[in-house]
Order: C-alpha cells, then sequence, then structure tokens
C-alpha cells in the first residue's frame, strides 16, 4: 500500500476530559479517558466502521479527527497535513475538505433556519458562492441529490420527517465538496425500512463524489453492509481491526465474538445451533478503567497477565496489549491470539 493511498492517518490518539472540583478554585482531580492512545487509518474512497457499546468513544474519535474537539495529544494526519497543530484560518481551509453528518436528524438543523438557508449556510461560510442566483442553483443542486423536492427549500426542519431532515444533514455535508465526511451513527435515530434508503443515497454518493467515510455506528449488520473495513472499540481502546468479511468470519478478539453472538439470524436453524456468548459484569467507567486490558473484567478467557499483574510479553510496565497484525489487514489487541 502506497502512502499516498491513505486520506487520514490518526496515531496514538488520546483524548482526556477534566474532572474538576469546587465553584470559585476549581481542582483537576481526574480525567474521563474517553480515547486512550488508538491509532488507525482510512484509505482514500473507502468507508471505515466504527462499532462498539455506547461510551466506548467512537463519537469522540469521529469528532476529534474534525477537531471539534482539540486532542490531548497524538497525531491527526489528514491529506499530508497534522490537524492536531492546525489552528484559525488554516484550520477553516482545512474543514472544507472535511464534514460530518451528526446522529440527531433534527437537533443538528437550527429549527429558526429554513432548509435552504442550512444547506447554503457552508457556501456563504467558505464563500464558494459569488452571486444569489449561483447560490440558490447549488441549494437545488444539493437538494436534488439528496432526493428532496426543489420546492421544499422554503420549509422550515419541523416541517420534515425524521429522515428528510437526515438528507437535509447529508446536503449540507456536500456543500463544500468534501472528500472525508464523518458519519455519526446517522441511521440509529431512524425506522428500519428510511434506514436502508439512508444507507443506499450514501453508498451512491460516495461513489459519485469519491467520498471517504468513518462510519460509526451501533448496528452491526449496517456497518457489514456499508465498510470496507471496521474498527470494534471498547472504553476507548481498539480491540480489533480487520475486513468485514474477515472480521465477522473469523473474529478474534473476545470482545469481538461476543459482540457478533449478539447478532440475530435469519435462520431459525442456524440461530439456534451457534454459541451465545454472555459478558457479565457491567462496563468499567472510563473515570477509572481497569489496569492491564480494559476489557479482562469481563473477559471469558482472561489469565493473570491481563490485569497486569506479570508483564512478561507485554507491552509496557502496566501490562496494556498492542495492536499487533496477526495476519494481513488484521489487527487485535489481546495477548491471548
Amino acid at each position: 500500500m502506497q502512502q499516498d493511498d491513505i486520506l487520514l492517518d490518526v496515531k496514538n490518539l488520546v483524548k482526556y476530559f477534566p474532572v474538576t472540583r469546587g465553584i470559585v478554585f476549581q481542582h483537576h482531580v481526574a480525567d474521563v479517558k474517553a480515547v486512550d492512545d488508538i491509532s488507525f487509518f482510512i484509505r482514500r474512497s473507502e468507508t471505515l466502521g466504527m462499532v462498539g457499546e455506547s461510551g466506548c468513544g467512537k463519537t469522540t474519535v469521529a469528532r476529534t479527527i474534525l477537531q471539534l474537539y482539540r486532542p490531548t495529544s497524538g497525531q491527526i494526519m489528514f491529506e499530508g497535513t497534522d490537524l492536531v497543530k492546525t489552528k484559525g484560518e488554516e484550520l477553516r481551509k482545512m474543514r472544507r475538505r472535511m464534514q460530518m453528518i451528526f446522529q440527531d436528524p433534527y437537533g443538528s438543523l437550527n429549527p429558526r433556519m429554513n432548509c435552504g438557508n442550512i444547506i447554503g449556510e457552508p457556501l456563504v461560510v467558505h464563500k464558494i458562492t459569488r452571486s444569489r442566483s449561483e447560490y440558490r442553483d447549488q441549494v437545488n443542486e444539493l437538494l436534488s441529490t439528496v432526493g428532496l423536492n426543489i420546492h421544499m427549500a422554503s420549509r422550515f426542519p419541523h416541517e420534515f420527517s425524521g429522515g428528510q431532515r437526515q438528507r437535509i444533514g447529508v446536503a449540507r455535508a456536500l456543500a463544500v465538496r468534501p472528500s472525508f465526511i464523518a458519519c455519526d451513527e446517522p441511521v440509529s435515530a431512524l425506522d428500519v425500512s428510511i434506514q436502508a434508503q439512508l444507507i443506499n443515497l450514501l453508498e451512491e454518493l460516495q461513489e459519485q463524489f469519491s467520498l471517504t467515510y468513518l462510519f460509526v455506528a451501533h448496528d452491526l449488520s449496517v456497518v457489514r453492509h456499508i465498510s470496507n473495513r471496521i474498527v470494534v472499540m471498547y472504553l476507548g481502546k481498539i480491540a480489533e481491526i480487520a475486513d468485514r468479511v474477515e472480521l465477522y468470519e473469523n473474529p478474534l478478539h473476545p470482545y469481538t465474538k461476543a459482540l457478533l453472538s449478539a447478532v440475530p439470524i435469519p435462520d431459525p436453524i442456524v440461530e439456534a445451533q451457534r454459541e451465545r456468548i454472555v459478558l457479565t459484569g457491567d462496563v468499567p467507567s472510563p473515570l477509572h478503567p481497569p489496569a492491564g486490558c480494559v476489557f479482562h473484567p469481563r473477559c471469558p478467557v482472561a489469565i493473570d497477565n491481563c490485569s497486569g499483574r506479570q508483564v512478561a510479553g507485554l507491552s509496557n510496565e502496566r501490562g496494556v496489549p498492542t495492536l499487533r497484525e496477526v495476519s494481513p489487514d488484521h489487527w487485535v489487541s489481546c495477548i491471548r491470539v
């Protein structure tokens, strides 16, 4: 793989949210470790799916890449530029190349702006159009591209259905002709039939505009359908990265196996015969993550080394397993694999 094939390269990304105490004089007492030292890359024109339980850091990763959250440390290389070191006007120019589709199709739209102005706002901010007629033509073109009638431009968000609102969000993201879009659970708030329509729209737009997606979701079947490769996260760490077919047919990390065992299969005979992996306990708090492997308190195959009691053969003094390539393009963070 050539370096030019990689659009986004995330290296040792860390994002901690500080916890303070006091009213007048606030003291830093702890950190919520939302994202804790993760690395991955996304190739041009591919879709990288990101899955995991609520609170595992998926949304934080997406927002940190776009610099909506400034990272605590690490590198985010986008088209050869480190976004972590980019600020001000230079960052504003970079944001023309990367956009986001938010989870809530209503909360992400300004209720006081009509549909046309919501979609056209990026055109004004980045000074893309030169005249009122050009502005109107581009807004109409964007509406048609996402499957909405151009006469809907004067309507307000409350006059649209959930699926239509999300299409407005997609059109707004497309307005500046980006090369990368972070999709933060864009279909989780929609009905199943509407989900399929929006997924098909995203795939058509990817082919039409050569887009690169980071697709964050809970639904493993949706992620399998749209993604080329999949990242599995747990408590701010990456558990496994693999091609979608490889991940579903040959999961290696115990957490990935447990996730996939919870996905229902339409065939009742196969469903009745397959093994179920039920995890015990609750997800630990990111305020005080476990030592060693963060999954070890719930892992059915954990040993003493996983808890950090012994450090022989592990990555550092805390006994944290490294993300290593066990087969071509298949990465796992587990000492038992």
